[in-house]
This record gives C-alpha cells, structure tokens and sequence, in this order.
C-alpha cells in the first residue's frame, strides 16, 4: 500500500517575533517594515510602538516628546500580550502572537 502524499499547510505570512523601527538597533528590518506591520497590545490597536517582543509580551512606546541625548526618542516598555501581522495582507492576514 502506498502512503497518500498530503500536501503540507503553506508556511503563514507572518511579521517576526521582534522587530524596531530604529535603524540603529540589531532588530531592524527595513524589508519587513515597508510591508507595514499592525500591532495590537492588550487587545488594543497601537500605531506609536517603537519596537516590540512578541514571545516575551512587551512593546516600547516613546515617553511624549523627550529625547535622549543622541537625539533618540526616550521610550519606556510596557508588558502584556502583543500580536502582530502585516497590513499589506489585507482585512484578514495571519497573526503572531505568544501561545499558550
């Protein structure tokens, strides 16, 4: 008897499990922000996350408009559920988030 040749479930699109928007920062990926990335904290949509962690459940946020002495803004993390997906893959596109 021959085994019947399942096709296997294609790889979901989805943004990686941490990412920052400063270019300065190991975790920059400009490839993948072009694509636009959606983030939702504490079930709440965000558009001011700087950078985030989705398998240690924080984002950093910038704190108002103060900025260090680089010039960078100063950001403070905040911790809790975050999940993310990429906007170009329209209203329904695949989510990251932490399981379990």
């Amino acid at each position: 008897m021959s085994e019947e040749n399942t096709p296997a479930e294609p790889a979901l699109d989805l943004p990686p499990d941490r990412i920052a928007i400063n270019p300065h920062s190991d975790h920059f990926d400009a490839e993948k922000l072009r694509r636009g990335i959606g983030i939702r904290f504490k079930g709440v949509e965000r558009t001011n996350v700087e950078e985030y962690c989705i398998s240690e459940g924080w984002v950093r946020v910038q704190a108002g408009k103060t900025m260090d002495r680089h010039g960078n803004p100063l950001t403070i993390k905040l911790s809790g559920p975050v999940e993310a997906w990429y906007q170009d893959l329209g209203d329904t596109p695949p989510v990251a988030k932490k399981e379990g």
